[in-house]
């Protein structure tokens, strides 16, 4: 499209939005096919609408959606509470490009009630309200299970396809299956099973499917007083045994207060990215929620979360069958629902349904990032390198890490190691181990600036590329004498960090900056741990090549100093003499019957300019 082009678009699309009224409604956006692109709602579609066109847009999602629109439908209604419908239905039928998109939910699990003369109730992945009733999706297919359990064992529904119809009972059409004969069904399929009492238990069935245990657990408890009453003992034991069934399932529900009646919670959580949102829906019922499940929703125009959770709320409770007339939401809606009214709790049992909601949300973020971790391992090491990078403000990703570690004992065997990480995972071939030469007892800043020194002059000085992060292995003071050799000695810039630790000598903080501040960051979280990681490494390596190197010293004998004297020739003498005391005491001819007449020579000559000394 030609600049002229577009300003003649932009020009007809003014013009149309001049001409709208100031009054609730829905407006639709098409691209040059007359395809829906966009579906939107408004308090004031004229003011509304001209806000795309008659100011600068922030959002470049926005932008890219306003060079795509070529025209522009709308719908006026009376309230803002039909606005909100009317726009949640245009967007299911149309599923415009640039609405948000509502990820999963389909490959869930739900529960089924047949529209048979005698129905059956089944789980299925497809949805066709044609057939049937049907209840969920369930995230949670363990919790689904158990309703199915329940039911099965309260009012043994049958399991089997056939077309029974009352004609074709009464005419004896059918035959029982095995179900019959192992007393899991009740046989109505040969009238052993009365058509009313098939229909009564269905009734009570589709009551538990909805959620209303308690109402139905209580009228089964009066039925069986009244039979008891009536001295119908067998028929009120078999009410005893479907009443305690149902109130043992009651009791694992969450019950939070038996005076909430009927009530839906909503909370919402974003991903790390922010390009998804997890939106928690619970039902409760008398008291107990009998309905908890989360959808991912995509953003498409980077929208906000109340923006996403108003456009949640409608679709999500027609597809549940909610009636409820409160709806508890974390935080302020601009709008209002036709039928309902939102409320933000702030103390007692309804802002416990709500830390409830926002917990099984998070943990729903958590287990979708572990299962795409599992399929990808290295989106787990780029989204803790995200992480640090934003924790510390760095201004690249940090890839590379370095961390140092000095070892000593009382300033002998001086060592220091380094150990590099990238993406997150050690890099074993680029350890380096430095023994301390110019250091002398145990100055550990002093130790740590030569090692650094060293390592960072020669890889500036041979063109390497350095580290986009070094960590050290102690708090302010380390980080202190770090940076006065890597900035002020040697000009570079590295990005310093340290670890500190507590009394307890385990490490607590992070820190960062000059002066160092400490950085907040659980100690628990998963970034920390990696972090931790790192600094045990770096001791491990450091702790090991110093006890290499003092091994090396205690093992190390007079004998090994001789010139001319080699392993064989060392073990022949220690055969022969037991101990370097005794060898240093023999004559060189006691030597010479050893190890030959030259090597006698060497060694006696070897200990007499000690004894001199």
């Amino acid at each position: 499209m030609t600049k002229e082009e577009n300003e003649k678009r932009l020009e007809r699309l003014k013009a149309i939005v001049l001409s709208m009224p100031e009054k609730p409604g829905s407006y639709q956006y098409y691209d040059s096919t007359h395809t829906i692109i966009y579906v939107g709602k408004a308090k004031n579609l004229k003011r509304r609408v001209s806000s795309y066109f008659h100011k600068e847009v922030d959002r470049y999602k926005t932008k890219v959606l306003v060079s795509k629109i070529c025209d522009i439908s709308y719908t006026v209604v009376n309230t803002e509470e039909d606005a909100l419908l009317l726009e949640n239905s245009l967007i299911k039928k149309y599923n415009p490009r640039y609405n948000v998109l509502l990820k999963d939910g389909k490959t869930y699990p739900s529960i089924c009630m047949s529209n048979d003369p005698y129905p059956r109730i089944f789980k299925t992945r497809h949805i066709n309200k044609k057939y049937g009733q049907y209840f969920g999706p369930y995230s949670h297919t363990a919790s689904m299970y158990a309703v199915l359990d329940l039911i099965k064992k309260l009012y043994k529904p049958r399991t089997c396809r056939l077309p029974l119809t009352r004609d074709g009972v009464a005419e004896g059409r059918f035959k029982p299956c095995l179900e019959y004969h192992i007393h899991n069904c009740l046989g109505p399929c040969i009238g052993r099973q009365s058509f009313e009492e098939y229909q009564d238990c269905m009734r009570q069935a589709r009551e538990i499917l909805r959620g209303n245990t308690r109402e139905l657990c209580r009228m089964v408890y009066d039925e069986m007083q009244q039979k008891a009453a009536e001295l119908k003992f067998e028929e009120a034991e078999k009410l005893k045994q479907r009443y305690m069934l149902i109130d043992s399932y009651c009791a694992k529900s969450e019950v939070v207060s038996h005076t909430i009646a009927d009530v839906d919670v909503f909370s919402i959580a974003d991903d790390d990215a922010r390009r998804n949102a997890f939106i928690n829906y619970m039902h409760v019922r008398n008291g107990a929620v009998n309905q908890s499940f989360t959808y991912e929703y995509k953003r498409k125009l980077d929208e906000t979360d109340q923006e996403l959770l108003l456009t949640a709320i409608p679709e999500i409770r027609e597809r549940f069958g909610s009636t409820a007339r409160e709806v508890i939401v974390p935080f302020e809606m601009d709008w209002q629902l036709p039928d309902a009214q939102f409320f933000i709790p702030q103390r007692g049992d309804k802002k416990h349904l709500l830390e409830l909601s926002e917990m099984n949300c998070r943990q729903y973020k958590f287990d979708r990032l572990k299962q795409a971790e599992k399929l990808n391992p290295e989106q787990k090491q780029t989204r803790l390198m995200k992480e640090l990078q934003q924790l510390l403000g760095l201004k690249k990703l940090p890839y590379t890490i370095e961390c140092f570690d000095n070892s000593n004992i009382s300033g002998t065997d001086a060592v220091a190691g380094c150990v590099v990480f990238k993406a997150m995972r050690p890099s074993k071939s680029d350890y380096r181990k430095y023994n301390i030469k110019t250091v002398t007892g145990p100055d550990d800043y002093a130790s740590m600036q030569e090692v650094v020194r060293r390592r960072y002059g020669r890889m500036a000085d041979e063109g390497e590329p350095l580290p986009d992060l070094i960590i050290t292995d102690g708090g302010r003071g380390q980080m202190e004498v770090v940076r006065e050799v890597v900035e002020d000695e040697l000009g570079l810039h590295i990005p310093i960090a340290g670890l500190a630790k507590d009394d307890r000598h385990r490490t607590n903080e992070l820190l960062y900056g000059f002066p160092p501040r400490v950085v907040g960051m659980k100690t628990g979280s998963e970034l920390f741990n990696a972090l931790t990681r790192i600094q045990d490494e770096v001791h491990r390596y450091a702790i090991t090549f110093h006890r290499d190197k003092r091994s090396k010293h205690a093992l190390h004998s007079e004998l090994d100093d001789i010139a001319g004297i080699g392993p064989k020739t060392r073990q022949r003498l220690i055969a022969s003499f037991k101990s370097v005391k005794r060898i240093r005491e023999a004559t060189a001819q006691q030597l010479a019957e050893a190890v030959g007449e030259a090597k006698a020579r060497a060694i006696r000559a070897f200990f007499d300019a000690k004894e001199a000394e």
